[in-house]
């Protein structure tokens, strides 16, 4: 089992870069991004608040790392046209010597559509751009040219140069939803989703469904699955907590019990566990020290 970790973008480069440097000497696998432009309201309205750019972060990181996988976590397709997508991707594949895996998706977040005037389109025209997307990033990360015309896209002769380092460079989805599924098995090298064992569990049953349909073996596809972090210093403390939490996405126990959690994801197919800081801490001395915790009394279980 591969363990990464997921920076808030609202964090400080300092912080970034700081983290960035511990975690590969201490070990760790990835470090994955966010691609928003604001922080979410569940309103939609725009809100204010430190948001740094994906794309600008791994750069940077690509740059100062040097064993690190680097991700994005992931790329809208609404707001983001796929030949800009394939060029950052194969650049930051130079820039990192082989490090980047492309993470996209539809698109979901209302307020920062809103804010820019960008549209977020109903969910089937909304698939229906991404698979457009998709498929012209893969062909541009892969092909000399490419030429494609569709409802929402079209590009003649187009280059993508110069080409990433791996090949194919890993696109990753995270999805649900069954013809987001099938897409990702018929185009990306993983997936990625969200919650706790079961409802994590469910939904990678179905990617199992939808590479049977797209005559795609699932053990191609590296499987990763994220939840919000709560360690407690023991059981009662994480009894107490636990109704005050979003269960669905969410893992609370003392490092010994989120063991239990990990090897559950493990026994279900899982290849990695993505560590968000969300919930690691108020300051980035105590998110560092939760990460410390997490590599020496859980990770080290699966090393």
């Amino acid at each position: 089992m591969k363990f990464s970790i997921w920076a808030n973008s609202e964090r400080s480069w300092a912080e970034v870069s700081n983290l960035a440097t511990a975690v590969e000497n201490q070990g760790w696998h990835g470090f994955w991004y966010a691609d928003h432009y604001m922080p979410n309201t569940p309103d939609g309205e725009p809100i204010g608040g430190d948001m740094h750019e994906c794309f600008s972060v791994l750069s940077a990181l690509a740059a100062t790392t040097s064993r690190l996988r680097l991700g994005s976590l992931v790329t809208p397709t609404t707001m983001n046209h796929p030949a800009l997508i394939a060029n950052r991707a194969a650049t930051i594949d130079r820039i990192s010597n082989g490090r980047f895996v492309l993470g996209m998706g539809a698109g979901w977040q209302i307020n920062e559509h809103n804010a820019f005037g960008i549209e977020l389109f109903n969910a089937k025209d909304r698939v229906d751009r991404f698979a457009e997307a998709i498929e012209i990033t893969s062909r541009m990360l892969n092909e000399e040219r490419v030429t494609f015309a569709g409802k929402h896209f079209s590009i003649t002769n187009a280059p993508c140069e110069p080409k990433p380092v791996q090949s194919p460079l890993p696109i990753l989805v995270g999805t649900g939803g069954p013809r987001m599924l099938r897409l990702t098995a018929r185009f990306a090298q993983e997936w990625n989703t969200w919650g706790p064992p079961a409802g994590a569990g469910a939904v990678l049953q179905k990617l199992n469904v939808a590479c049977e349909k797209e005559g795609r073996d699932p053990a191609t596809v590296h499987k990763s699955v994220q939840a919000l972090f709560f360690v407690a210093p023991d059981a009662a403390a994480a009894d107490a907590l636990r109704g005050k939490v979003p269960a669905e996405r969410s893992i609370v126990g003392t490092t010994a019990q989120i063991v239990d959690a990990i090897g559950e994801y493990k026994s279900q197919g899982f290849d990695e566990v993505i560590v968000p800081d969300f919930t690691l801490g108020a300051t980035a001395d105590q998110r560092l020290d939760t990460y410390n915790t997490i590599w020496n009394e859980v990770a080290s279980h699966f090393r």
